[in-house]
């Protein structure tokens, strides 16, 4: 699919962003091993979290969709083995997340991805949950399909290379499994949500500076789980409200985890207007609205333990960044040559198309910003992030800008164009 989008004046009005993919992801999981029924209601409806379903169901669990709530008949820790292989999509999450689960079964299962999965590593999960005592394959011991053969857990104190949610997700259900405590150290804390919401279940999980405490527990419980917007989703429109001069717009119910709010900081660093409003606390996870007017942004240096908050922003705020005052420079973000894309020769190759003057560094970018870009025919890749930024730097961007392969919006955000329109 190819979306053309054209220079826009302004936006304003109210956004509802979709539920957020990470607490989506885990909360059928976590109810899927848990005893009891969990209702996950605003399910954000996405193909990355129906493979998490599609998986959960291939291993014994009754799982129902209706309209925005799932219903999560739960089985308990251990899952009925399945005569297929496991399908993650293009679900990094799922694929890591499950691996964690799976490890302390009572059997062996594949599990694999689409062609893009395939490609990302897996040695991160297959070394901690092999010492652990499971039992896996995978070809050329890095990459899906991964087979896993379950087996009796010990716990271990690991140190991660990379501040991932993933990986450190992963050791922590493993750890559900195991005969006594795991430790698990980051250079740097990723998102938390996992600690959060396994608490919420029953989970017995410590967490202090960039460490997780794990101690094993018997069973989980079925709880009722709100989902909130996701920040991931809201960045677009912050960054496209804060480019576009005379904008104004409230982005309501969403998800403002302090491990997840990078793109707030950053923006307001860059001299933006973000303002969090109506603050609450939704299952363990702070929930609040966000207004974003126009602002002048200036370019800044971003790097070192903020790049795990913002991760998945990156993209989007290479956009910001090509709109500001002066020069950014983004270091420290190895990580996002192994996302759906190597997302900074992605960004870089499409926005200078556009007319960006931005290069690319072993560990990120250098942004020399400008007053405008011009239209252009851009890929993203089947990168989701990478279409919706490249549609938000369009929308500044002299004349019209075509953006081939968008429908893997729906990877995240099936509604984005939809959303955008309306604004």
């Amino acid at each position: 699919m190819e979306v053309e989008i054209s220079k826009k004046s302004h936006l304003k009005g109210v956004v509802n962003v979709p539920g957020d993919k990470s607490i989506s992801h885990r909360a059928i999981m976590f109810g899927s091993i848990a005893v009891g029924d969990t209702v996950v209601k605003g399910f954000l409806k996405s193909e990355d979290c129906f493979s998490t379903i599609n998986c959960m169901r291939k291993l014994g669990v009754e799982i129902e969709i209706v309209n925005d709530d799932v219903y999560v008949k739960g089985n308990g820790m251990y899952l009925n083995e399945s005569l297929d292989v496991l399908d993650a999509g293009n679900s990094g999450t799922t694929m890591r997340l499950l691996s964690g689960i799976l490890a302390g079964q009572k059997f062996a299962s594949t599990i694999t991805g689409d062609e893009s999965l395939r490609k990302r590593p897996m040695k991160r999960i297959i070394q901690p949950l092999s010492m652990m005592g499971a039992k896996i394959t995978a070809v050329y011991d890095n990459y899906a399909p991964i087979t896993i053969k379950g087996n009796t857990l010990k716990g271990i104190n690991y140190k991660t290379e990379v501040s991932s949610a993933q990986v450190k997700s992963c050791i922590m259900l493993a750890s559900l499994y195991a005969q006594d405590v795991t430790t698990i150290e980051e250079p740097y804390l990723s998102r938390n949500h996992s600690e959060l919401m396994l608490n919420y279940f029953g989970g017995n999980f410590e967490s202090y500076d960039n460490k997780v405490i794990c101690h094993p527990v018997e069973k989980l419980h079925g709880c009722e789980v709100l989902v909130p917007g996701d920040i991931s989703s809201a960045a677009y429109f912050m960054v496209a409200a804060s480019i576009l001069p005379n904008s104004e717009i409230l982005i309501k119910n969403v998800n403002i985890n302090n491990t997840r709010t990078g793109i707030i900081d950053v923006l307001n660093k860059m001299g933006g207007n973000v303002e969090i409003i109506e603050e609450k606390v939704v299952n363990n996870e702070p929930v609040a609205d966000i207004v974003v007017k126009s602002s002048h942004l200036k370019g800044i240096d971003i790097g070192g333990e903020i790049i795990p908050r913002l991760i998945d922003e990156i993209p989007v705020i290479a956009v910001a960044a090509a709109y500001a005052d002066g020069t950014t420079v983004i270091k420290d973000a190895e990580e996002l040559k192994v996302k759906e894309s190597n997302r900074i020769d992605t960004m870089v190759s499409q926005l200078r198309k556009m007319g960006a003057d931005i290069e690319a560094t072993n560990d990120g970018m250098i942004i020399h910003g400008k007053e405008t870009l011009h239209g252009a025919t851009v890929d993203s890749y089947n990168d989701h992030r990478v279409a919706m930024s490249l549609s938000i730097a369009a929308l500044k961007a002299d004349g019209s800008t075509k953006i081939k392969n968008a429908e893997c919006v729906n990877i995240s955000f099936p509604d984005f164009y939809s959303v955008l329109n309306v604004l």
